[in-house]
């Protein structure tokens, strides 16, 4: 039976291809954007193509408070989006349909009550967030600013935090792949946070790693995930096996794509 699903969910995938496309001038502009889209090899590069056009086809993408998104803005958003799908399957995006993106940070105004009755109100602004079974919600000043290469990209925060509601809730332990251990995974991020928390609170260490990893394990897995793509040689040289479970996760290595492109693998 699984077989069976399999084959007319590549049927129906190839029927939809068939009729999309994107502005070529458009893609290419949107893969040199990026320094971890320009070192992809060719079929890399039209592995991303085929994701991106089903994630265009199937994703709402709207603005919110009177932003008004046009088509360079949308292939940003589901190009950084298709990016750690690359070597998985656009099935892990399928429990949703919307992405919702706002000028700048935005104020959700998320309540809760407390143990003793009081219910409070979040007041903080936030560039992106994920519902589990609903929308992304992103800030465009902070998409825009995705893929310069300092560890920070909110567009792949979010959908790591996607990847990891799949089986339940964001708390950093997503569906491994075939072949993955529990236990290993469990280990080297357990050891990292552990450790990362421990640099953060008592300030004893300089980390070129985003502080906001220490606040939860599910916001550890997002922040270095961005680190992973972003600036994969941080995450080796801080982390080198959750590097390794990352690897095998994702299915990709971003740091020996940027050994192999060079120096210029980073320039604009």
């Amino acid at each position: 039976m699984g077989a069976i699903v399999a084959g007319l969910r590549e049927w129906w995938r190839e029927r939809r291809l068939r009729r999309l496309e994107i502005d070529e001038a458009l893609w290419q502009d949107a893969i040199a954007r990026y320094p971890f889209t320009r070192v992809l090899a060719p079929d890399e590069r039209a592995r991303l193509k085929r994701w991106v056009l089903l994630f265009l086809d199937t994703k709402s993408i709207v603005g919110a408070a009177g932003l008004v998104l046009d088509a360079r803005m949308k292939l940003a958003i589901a190009v950084q989006a298709c990016l750690p799908i690359l070597e998985l399957d656009i099935a892990l995006y399928d429990d949703w349909d919307s992405v919702i993106v706002y000028p700048d940070a935005f104020r959700p105004g998320h309540t809760w009550t407390d143990a003793a009755g009081v219910v409070h109100t979040d007041p903080g602004a936030r560039s992106g967030e994920a519902w589990s079974h609903g929308p992304v919600i992103l800030s465009w000043a902070d998409v825009a600013r995705g893929g310069r290469a300092d560890g920070a990209n909110v567009v792949i925060h979010e959908f790591a935090h996607k990847l990891d509601m799949r089986n339940g809730g964001a708390d950093g332990f997503p569906p491994l792949r075939r072949g993955m251990r529990r236990q290993d995974w469990a280990k080297a991020l357990g050891d990292a946070y552990e450790n990362f928390t421990w640099r953060v609170n008592r300030r004893r260490e300089y980390t070129d790693i985003d502080p906001y990893a220490a606040t939860a394990p599910g916001e550890f897995f997002a922040v270095t995930s961005e680190v992973f793509f972003e600036t994969p040689e941080v995450l080796m040289r801080d982390y080198p096996q959750v590097y390794a479970q990352y690897r095998q996760f994702y299915g990709q290595d971003p740091l020996a794509r940027l050994q192999r492109a060079g120096p210029l693998a980073l320039a604009s």
